[in-house]
């Protein structure tokens, strides 16, 4: 198997506002987007993001209805306290507060106006072994 590119789907009620969250907030720009669909990506990430609004008929129907729910959409950054500080400075809830576990991860989540969570992480915290 050679795979070539990695997108993650997720079924929103708006897709165009999950849309303008990231692009607003954390920098993905717009690859592709039409009615009920937005194709999202970084020039520093490998892979895309894409909002598709419940109900599309081009879902198959077991999936037609779902919503984006129990997963999250994990970004890993170079300078998480800096990042926390500037979505608050954007007044963008912090549903999260920054946490630390004993594995090192340090994290903090967001919700975009559709659920969809997002965690900025990075591994800088100390690990007990």
């Amino acid at each position: 198997m050679k795979v070539t590119s990695c997108a993650v789907s997720l079924n929103v009620e708006d897709a165009s506002a999950s849309s303008a969250f990231l692009v607003e907030h954390f920098g993905f720009h717009e690859e592709m987007a039409a009615d009920g669909f937005a194709s999202l990506t970084r020039d520093d990430l490998g892979m895309n993001v894409i909002f598709l609004r419940r109900g599309l008929e081009s879902l198959p129907a077991d999936q037609r209805d779902e919503h984006a729910t129990g997963l999250i959409l994990a970004l890993v950054v170079d300078d998480l306290e800096g990042e926390l500080a500037r979505l608050r400075e954007e007044d963008v809830a912090i549903t999260m507060p920054l946490k630390e576990e004993e594995w090192g991860e340090r994290a903090f989540q967001v919700r975009d106006p559709n659920g969809v969570i997002v965690q900025l992480v990075d591994w800088n915290g100390p690990t007990d072994h």
